[in-house]
């Protein structure tokens, strides 16, 4: 392999570079390596293979920790063939190997290491001795998980420092401080959903995967403009009915601390681990709906038939009583099932658009996998790290959005512009009838449909649905001679509210380096140490349970005696006297 070969006389910075560069040509050239000589001001070895005459001696120079190559005897005679596993590649090695990778991309996964080893060097190495190396790098760059948790208090309280009347707070269980919970919210996101974003939140959770494992929680809104608004998230030892308990017990905390009356909110989720009791309990004017995007991914998971999906789509959007029914008997058609499955686990009064009575805005998803994506390479890394990546990633958005509003001079935001111009073309295409001073007929190629411009409302449902004027109503608007962006009522697709929402700023917070000093000089018990929890991750890979579809079908294989000729048993196992 070009650029391992040595020559006499050639000289290293040390004696650590010379070492390196003699296991990186053995390891390129597939030949093992005996050590017979290595410390401070000499280095000697030998081709480990027997008879091959390969060998090679290094000094230290006079004066300088110079090392330089005596001699170097023989040519390989052993054929080179260390190709399956190789002494040398020790999990050091591959580190070193893989460490600017590493700093590129966290999610460089162990099938990938094998693979680039391979590519370069042409050897084959185990599977675990990648993820060691791969656990290893990351404790390298990052730190270890027990660092993570131990500067986390520390973390938090630079946050509050450089991001006044921001919220993080560390919650520890048993004398000995063993991590439980942490709540952050900058005071950025608590202000901007409060002034400018949809009174819409997404809760969700995601799974870590650092050494003690642990779940991510997350609150999300949208802004004016459709965009993911982060609120607060929370990382919890375990996701249950009392994590979601305490994470909306202290969101509720956050928004009243920064406004009088907290505004009625529509919570979307997937609807388990107790999150629409907290909800209700913390929220108790606030309307609760299932996400469709985890419905629909449940109900293709459950039943493997598409064609419920569209189905169960056109019942959500129905406008009347009479067409969500015939949708549900059209699904009861396809899967008696697959009906009683939704009756049970998801009551109409929790997605279906006739029976739902809080405010969506268009919005019949939560956004919170958007959300998850951010940490979704991080997720291995320490807990401190994760929100560190979470900080980042929102003071460029905001700073990002912010910049881009100011090139913004229609009344509203580019997306509800959108909607207002296309509405505006379809009603140029539609006939109106006045019935009173606010109630209208309208007339289109394909259906009728009565609009309220008093009550900003559609039989079409848009208007209600969205917050803006649907076609229909914009004809009825334009009819009468009103101005459409009198009747777009919502502030919250006003460009001035999306404004509001990333006006203020989200400061960076000091990094790893600078929190162990800060930590160095801080006061004993000023700031408690916090230890982290039981829970650790099982060693090894994680088992994936692959179930097949035909599985299910496939008649089970009934066991039979040769001595008894009963079923059940075999004749190895079989009680019979007989």
């Amino acid at each position: 392999m070009e650029g391992h070969d040595f020559i006499i006389g050639q000289e290293f910075p040390d004696v650590k570079a010379f070492r390196n560069a003699v296991k990186e040509t053995a390891i390129a050239q597939h030949f093992e390596l005996r050590i017979l000589k290595s410390d401070l001001i000499r280095y000697i070895a030998k081709c480990a293979a027997e008879g091959c005459p390969w060998r090679i001696r290094a000094v230290k120079l006079p004066n300088a920790p110079t090392f330089t190559i005596r001699s170097l005897d023989g040519t390989h005679t052993c054929g080179k063939n260390a190709h399956t596993g190789h002494h040398q590649a020790s999990v050091d090695w591959i580190v070193n190997f893989i460490e600017e990778r590493l700093r590129e991309n966290v999610n460089y996964k162990p099938k990938d290491i094998l693979r680039d080893v391979y590519e370069q060097y042409g050897i084959t190495i185990p599977y675990k001795q990648a993820w060691r190396a791969k656990e290893r790098g990351l404790q390298s760059i990052y730190g270890s998980s027990e660092e993570g948790y131990f500067l986390l208090p520390l973390y938090c309280e630079q946050i509050k420092k450089n991001n006044p009347k921001s919220i993080a707070e560390v919650f520890t269980s048993g004398s000995d401080n063993r991590f439980q919970r942490v709540f952050i919210s900058f005071y950025a996101s608590i202000k901007g959903f409060l002034n400018g974003c949809l009174p819409i939140i997404g809760l969700g959770g995601i799974q870590l995967k650092s050494k003690y494992l642990g779940t991510l929680l997350s609150a999300t809104s949208f802004d004016g403009d459709g965009g993911l608004f982060p609120l607060a998230f929370g990382v919890v030892d375990v996701e249950s009915d009392e994590s979601w308990m305490w994470f909306l017990s202290e969101l509720r905390k956050a928004l009243e601390m920064n406004t009088e009356i907290v505004p009625q909110i529509t919570f979307l989720s997937k609807w388990q681990n107790g999150v629409g009791d907290a909800a209700k309990r913390k929220f108790p004017t606030s309307c609760h709906a299932v996400c469709m995007k985890h419905l629909t991914e449940s109900i293709v998971r459950e039943f493997k038939n598409p064609r419920l999906v569209q189905l169960l789509w056109k019942a959500t959007y129905a406008t009347s009583n009479i067409g969500f029914k015939e949708k549900m008997v059209e699904i009861e058609e396809i899967s008696s099932e697959a009906r009683n499955w939704l009756q049970q686990n998801y009551p109409p009064s929790r997605w279906a658009m006739m029976y739902f009575d809080g405010a969506r805005f268009g919005h019949l998803s939560s956004n919170t996998d958007e959300f998850n994506q951010w940490v979704l390479e991080a997720r291995e890394l320490p807990i401190t790290q994760v929100i560190e990546q979470i900080q980042t990633k929102l003071m460029v958005e905001f700073e990002e959005r912010r910049a881009k509003s100011k090139t913004w001079f229609s009344v509203l935001t580019p997306s509800a512009e959108k909607h207002v111009i296309e509405a505006v073309n379809l009603a140029s295409t539609y006939q109106v009838l006045r019935s009173d001073e606010v109630e209208f007929e309208v007339l289109s190629a394909e259906r009728s449909d009565i609009v309220n411009i008093g009550s900003n409302s559609c039989s079409c449902c848009g208007w209600e649905m969205c917050g803006l004027p649907c076609s229909h109503g914009v004809a009825a608007l334009l009819f009468s001679r009103k101005d459409v962006y009198a009747f777009t009522g919502n502030k919250y697709f006003t460009t001035a509210s999306y404004c509001a929402a990333y006006e203020e700023e989200i400061h960076c917070v000091p990094g790893k380096t600078e929190l162990i000093k800060e930590g160095e000089t801080t006061l004993d018990g000023e700031i408690r140490s916090v230890r982290p929890p039981k829970v650790k991750r099982p060693p090894g890979r994680p088992e994936k349970k692959r179930m097949c579809i035909e599985d299910f079908n496939r008649e089970k294989h009934t066991v039979h005696c040769s001595r008894c000729n009963q079923t059940g048993h075999y004749k190895s196992t079989c009680k019979s006297d007989g």
